[in-house]
């Protein structure tokens, strides 16, 4: 039994956390807090203003007094560190490390590390966001030894917004990206405003290969640093260790 701080900016798709927390079936929690988000839009300088060290410093220390001793913690937000650029988000995720006291992630290191664990070389990316912050997490995955095969982009603006999009529309828009990419290993969805924890085994029946969404992603790696990996049914591919 594991506590994951989650660290999530605003308002959209944050209940896909306690929806998780009930599926996890081993007593593990993760309490969230939402941080500072003065301005609600996937554009640079929003971005790198909710990704601020003192922003996230400032909402760790609120969810580790509000839920107690933490085993792990994560910024559950893929653009508000990747748009930092490679270095820049080893950097942030570092530095909430340092304030949290436990070990720290990020979504976007997440989806790194989600792709090594299943042996994913080559992508689909199917980004609600505007072209060029697509393109800026497109790098992110490069760096890191990511081949994307296509990218779509649904231009969308703020993550209120993207929390309003059906489960209907989350699989139609997987299975569109997955059919521009045959070849791709998976297919990755990364706003954390999109609700995706109750269709996750859904996405990868639908697509026939894991589909990887940022807050299942999220989930993961914080379980994972905080020792309690292990096999979860009916969170996707990427919970189940056989």
């Amino acid at each position: 039994m594991s506590t994951v701080g989650i660290l999530y900016p605003g308002y959209s798709a944050e209940d896909d956390y306690p929806r998780a927390e009930r599926l996890l079936a081993d007593g593990s929690r993760l309490p969230l807090v939402h941080s500072e988000m003065k301005v609600d839009a996937h554009r640079e300088d929003a971005l790198l203003d909710i990704g601020g060290d003192d922003v996230l410093a400032e909402a760790a220390g609120r969810v580790a007094a509000a839920a107690g001793p933490l085993d792990a913690i994560v910024w559950a937000c893929t653009s508000g560190s990747f748009i930092f650029g490679p270095e820049g988000a080893a950097r942030q995720a570092a530095a909430l490390e340092e304030a949290a006291g436990v070990p720290a992630s990020s979504t976007s290191f997440a989806f790194v590390d989600a792709c090594r664990r299943l042996g994913v070389t080559t992508v689909a990316v199917g980004a609600t966001y505007p072209p060029d912050v697509a393109a800026a997490f497109v790098d992110f995955l490069t760096h890191h030894g990511i081949t994307v095969l296509t990218v779509s982009a649904r231009d969308i603006i703020t993550a209120a917004e993207v929390g309003t999009l059906p489960s209907s529309t989350v699989l139609e828009f997987a299975a569109a990206v997955s059919s521009d990419a045959p070849g791709a290993d998976a297919v990755l969805l990364p706003d954390t405003a999109l609700h995706t924890v109750e269709v996750l085994d859904a996405l990868d029946e639908r697509v026939g290969r894991p589909v990887l969404t940022a807050n299942q992603v999220s989930i993961w790696q914080g379980l994972r640093l905080a020792g309690a990996d292990i096999d979860r049914p009916g969170l996707g591919t990427l919970f189940r260790k056989g």
